[in-house]
């Protein structure tokens, strides 16, 4: 599939008609998405084959992507009841199968299936800190090949760090920087737009101990 086709289809998905402030739910743009996973299959041959974790899925344009770009199989996940049934409606109106499920990333435990490739769309920690180092480090510890992740430029360095230091990333990359075009959402913003500096990063996870989930 050409990037501008898959750009098209997730430029038709529903997006969130009632974000929730406190889960900093952004709907991630069809021309971020588009490019974060046609990068992670085109340049890494990550996705096509692979079983793929969407973390934090919302209304599933990640997964979805994934399952357009001929993922073996594909996992949304987010604690977000009415995100999952969007992403669902989502799913079904393009006639993918994916699999969604309702749980804090926190408590994440997937039975034993084996992830290849996690990509996400964290919370940039801006309500809660921490919680971008969250889904990081649970997307190192379920992944066995690697994470696609974005997350605020300004952050670069720190990420780079902690991915290495604390989260057990083997190597972490940043393959682009884009804008971010957040249109106005929550009754706090005051301009109809924000360009966000966003990098999209690559994470390898280092070996797993064989009781990870």
């Amino acid at each position: 599939m050409k990037l501008k086709q898959l750009e098209g289809l997730l430029g038709g998905l529903t997006q969130f008609s009632d974000p929730k402030v406190e889960l900093e739910q952004y709907a991630t743009g069809p021309h971020i998405a588009s490019r974060m996973l046609y990068t992670a299959e085109n340049s890494f041959d990550d996705i096509s084959g692979k079983v793929v974790a969407d973390f934090g899925c919302g209304c599933g344009t990640l997964a979805i992507a994934s399952a357009l770009l001929d993922a073996e199989h594909v996992t949304g996940i987010d604690i977000d009841l009415q995100s999952l049934e969007l992403a669902q409606e989502n799913a079904t109106d393009l006639e993918l199968d994916i699999d969604l499920i309702q749980c804090d990333i926190k408590n994440l435990n997937l039975k034993g299936l084996v992830v290849d490739t996690v990509v996400m769309n964290p919370p940039f920690g801006t309500k809660r800190k921490g919680a971008d180092m969250e889904f990081l480090s649970m997307g190192l510890k379920v992944a066995s090949q690697a994470v696609y992740s974005l997350h605020k430029t300004s952050t670069r360095e720190y990420i780079k760090k902690a991915a290495v230091r604390n989260c057990n990333a083997t190597s972490a990359e940043v393959l682009c920087e884009l804008r971010y075009a957040l249109p106005r959402t929550y009754k706090f913003h005051n301009k109809r737009e924000i360009d966000a500096e966003v990098d999209l990063w690559r994470f390898v996870p280092g070996a797993r101990d064989e009781g990870a989930s």
